[in-house]
C-alpha cells in the first residue's frame, strides 16, 4: 500500500505487563469500565476484577488469566481516552487484540472471546511438550538467527524487542545449547525466561489451529485506522488479512523493532502505550531515540 502520513501511534502491551491492582483506578472512575469489567465476568466464567484488584502474583501470572487481564486493561485505558487521535495502531503479541479493539476492527466482547480462546489454546500446546524461552541481549539480531539455525532441536527468534535484545523460543534443550553458544559469541546475557512455554515458535501449532476456528466465527471490521501486525510489521487495513496475520502469530516472530522502525519511517513520530506498566516506551526508546513517548495506564 502508499507510504501512510501519520503522526501518532497508539501501543499496546503484551504478557508480562500485569501486576496487582492494575485497571483499579480506572475502574473507580467510571461506569462504562466498570461495565466492561462486569462483561468481561460474564464471558470469562470467573471474577477478574477481584484477581486483577486482589490477586497474588502467582494467580496473576497464569496464561488463561494474565492474558485476559492485559487485554482488559487496556481496553480499559483506551476508552479512558476523550478522544481518539491516533493514526495507527500496534500491539506486542497479545497487544494486538487490545489494537484491534482501540480501532474498531472486533468488539470488546468478541475481542476477550478470542483472547480467552486463545490463552487456553496456548496453555494447551504447553502441555504438549517442554518448553521454553530465553533473552539473549547484546548480540545482532542476525547472529542470534545463526546460532538458532545451527542448533539441534526446535529453537527459533521469537521476539525482536529491539536492537541488542531478541527473545528465543523452542524445546528445553535447544534453547539451553542456544543460550550457550549465545554467550560464547559475546552476548551480554542469554537469560532462561520463567514462562511456561515456547511462545512463538513451530510449538504453538496446536494453539494455532484452535485459535484459527474461532477467529474464523468472528467478524472483523476495517479499522478505523492502519494496524501494523507483528507478522508483516507494515499497515495493514483488510480485514481478512488482519486475520490471516492473527493467526499466523501465534507461531511466527514478533518483529517488533521492524514494526516502529517502519511506522517511524511512514511519519510517526509520537508513540502512546496504553496498558499496564511501560515496557513497551522503554523499547521503543531503544528503536528510535528521537520518538515522542508517553503512556495511559
Amino acid at each position: 500500500m502508499d507510504k501512510i502520513k501519520v503522526m501518532k501511534a497508539y501501543v499496546f502491551p503484551g504478557q508480562g505487563a500485569q501486576f496487582t491492582g492494575m485497571g483499579k483506578d480506572l475502574y473507580d472512575k467510571s461506569n462504562v469500565i466498570k461495565g466492561l469489567f462486569e462483561q468481561a465476568n460474564q464471558i470469562l466464567g470467573f471474577d477478574i476484577r477481584k484477581i486483577m484488584f486482589e490477586g497474588t502474583k502467582e494467580e496473576l501470572k497464569q496464561t488463561n488469566v494474565t492474558q485476559p487481564a492485559i487485554f482488559l486493561h487496556s481496553v480499559a485505558a483506551v476508552q479512558s481516552i476523550e478522544s481518539f487521535e491516533a493514526s495507527a495502531v500496534a500491539g506486542h503479541s497479545l497487544g494486538e487484540f487490545s489494537a484491534l479493539v482501540a480501532a474498531n476492527v472486533l468488539s470488546f466482547a468478541d475481542g476477550m472471546r478470542l483472547v480467552s480462546e486463545r490463552a487456553e489454546a496456548m496453555q494447551e500446546a504447553i502441555l504438549i511438550q517442554p518448553s521454553t524461552m530465553a533473552a539473549i541481549l547484546g548480540l545482532e539480531d542476525k547472529v542470534v538467527e545463526d546460532i538458532c539455525q545451527n542448533t539441534e532441536g526446535i529453537v527459533v527468534p521469537a521476539n525482536y524487542n529491539c536492537p541488542g535484545q531478541l527473545v528465543i523460543s523452542g524445546e528445553i534443550e535447544a534453547v539451553e545449547k542456544a543460550c550457550e553458544k549465545a554467550k560464547e559469541a559475546g552476548a551480554k546475557r542469554a537469560l532462561i525466561l520463567p514462562v511456561g512455554g515456547a511462545f512463538h515458535s513451530p510449538l504453538m501449532a496446536p494453539a494455532r489451529d484452535r485459535l484459527k476456528n474461532a477467529i474464523e466465527e468472528v467478524s472483523f471490521n476495517i479499522p478505523i485506522c492502519p494496524i501494523y501486525q507483528n507478522v508483516t510489521t507494515t499497515a495493514v487495513i483488510e480485514p481478512e488479512e488482519i486475520k490471516s496475520n492473527l493467526i499466523a502469530q501465534l507461531t511466527s516472530p514478533v518483529k517488533w523493532t521492524q514494526s516502529i522502525q517502519n511506522m517511524w519511517n511512514d511519519g510517526i513520530t509520537s508513540y502512546l502505550e496504553i496498558g499496564p506498566g511501560k515496557t513497551l516506551q522503554g523499547l521503543i526508546r531503544k528503536i528510535e531515540r528521537k520518538a515522542e513517548i508517553g503512556g495511559i495506564s
